[in-house]
């Protein structure tokens, strides 16, 4: 490691850091984190705290699983790189196409395509909606329904089916053809419904009334999160998906699904399509995929979009869509490894039952402080809170109160992550019930110092 003083003399001063504003990072530079281990990291001064971030959604096996470093290693060793354009491959990617063909298998996805994480598997699914439309002789499905809160990364189609002014603001116009719909969110909704059910329907109604509204024969698909990650953590009653997967098919529209965070395991189930009993045509995965080790990421295909590409004799389904590390031969070997590992250690059970202890455990804080105007998750190990300072009014925590109990969260062993109002906890899968007593604990210590 670098000289301690040379680094914090350095932090911030080269470079941008992602979702942050430059001169806020040059006034309180971020933590600087150098070790990790299980599912704790170390920050430079050596002050140890459980990651009740999961890095970022994505660390599901811990910061120490050697069999995926392992891979990662001896593939260094073998093939470092090659290409997956027309007319090469790698050993790893097609052991890895097969392996997630099998896991996917009950979700009615058997094709992947390969992509350098969560962003780019969106924007590809994207670009393969709309291509699916034109083989079969609709080229004027180009439009894309979306939920308000909804997060889909970064790029140009990404943020143009973000929720999220945040995302969205800075860098419009976007992409043509983009339409938002109100999310299944019971603390804040155009309706006034706290009725989870009552709520779901009434979003449908707006899903159908859109559908109607710009005619069913000009939208090529509608996307959504199983449950809405970075918009606050926002799980759906569970009938809504399931009927948003008859009004699309109904329509011709295609429902794609974005797992970046969802898929493998941490709902308590391996996929988000198959917690809610649904078969998408396409979806969007990275993160856990290679538990954060190697960037990667894949876009699942159903049978029926790939037989459309696959039967196709005009030319229409040649797929002008790829990048550089498409299919890198060592996040393919990190990827199959990370699957072998999420299989053996049945990640999602530990997710379920850690879980419903981080559920309970929110509960109780919820009732004993009164700056949590809600809490949200009870789905696998998902969960957030949202701080406020007036209850009637719904109005957010003042911004540096919510500072101070993130001060004194990770101060007391714990990190976190904070997005506006929001508390979102999504730790490692492989997370003991001690520790998530710990996170609950220092959770609390945070909230009383607030």
């Amino acid at each position: 490691m670098k000289d301690e003083n040379f680094l914090k003399a350095n932090n911030a001063r080269h470079m941008w850091h992602a979702m942050a504003h430059p001169a806020d990072m040059h006034k309180n530079p971020p933590r600087i984190v150098t070790k990790g281990k299980g599912v704790r990291i170390t920050d430079i001064d050596g002050h140890e705290t459980i990651d009740a971030v999961g890095g970022l959604w994505n660390v599901n096996l811990g910061f120490s699983n050697d069999a995926v470093k392992d891979a990662i290693k001896s593939q260094l060793d073998e093939l470092p790189y090659y290409a997956t354009f027309r007319g090469t491959s790698n050993d790893q990617v097609i052991e890895l196409s097969y392996m997630l063909a099998e896991f996917f298998e009950p979700d009615g996805l058997s094709r992947s395509f390969f992509t350098s994480g969560g962003s780019d598997s969106i924007e590809v699914m994207l670009r393969l909606a709309r291509q699916y439309h034109k083989i079969r002789g609709q080229s004027g499905r180009t439009k894309f329904l979306s939920l308000k809160k909804g997060y889909h990364g970064t790029h140009t189609g990404g943020a143009s089916i973000n929720g999220n002014a945040n995302f969205r603001t800075q860098y419009e116009p976007l992409l043509a053809g983009c339409h938002h719909i109100p999310a299944p969110y019971t603390y804040r909704n155009p309706f006034n419904e706290t009725d989870p059910e009552k709520l779901a329907q009434l979003c449908l109604q707006a899903l159908e009334d859109e559908i109607n509204f710009q005619g069913p024969n000009t939208i090529a698909a509608f996307i959504m999160e199983p449950v809405l990650g970075a918009g606050g953590v926002i799980p759906p009653h569970p009938s809504f998906m399931p009927a948003v997967r008859e009004i699309c098919s109904r329509h011709g529209i295609l429902l794609l699904l974005d797992e970046v965070i969802t898929a493998f395991g941490r709902l308590g189930s391996w996929s988000g399509c198959r917690h809610y009993g649904v078969k998408p045509d396409m979806i969007a995965t990275a993160k856990a995929i290679t538990n954060g080790y190697f960037p990667f990421g894949a876009v699942m295909i159903s049978d029926m979009v790939a037989e459309a590409f696959e039967n196709d004799t005009t030319g229409a389904a040649n797929i002008g869509s790829g990048y550089t590390y498409s299919g890198h031969p060592v996040g393919a070997a990190a990827a199959v490894a990370c699957l072998k590992e999420t299989i053996r250690l049945n990640v999602k059970d530990n997710a379920a039952a850690r879980g419903a202890q981080m559920w309970e455990g929110f509960k109780a804080l919820k009732e004993k402080h009164e700056i949590i105007g809600d809490i949200r998750g009870g789905v696998g190990l998902m969960t957030a809170m949202e701080l406020i300072g007036d209850k009637d009014k719904k109005a957010p925590l003042d911004k540096s109160r919510i500072d101070a109990m993130y001060e004194a969260t990770y101060a007391a062993g714990t990190m976190i992550r904070v997005s506006g109002p929001n508390v979102i906890i999504s730790p490692a899968l492989v997370i003991e019930e001690a520790d998530v007593s710990k996170v609950l604990a220092d959770l609390d210590h945070g909230l009383s110092q607030a």
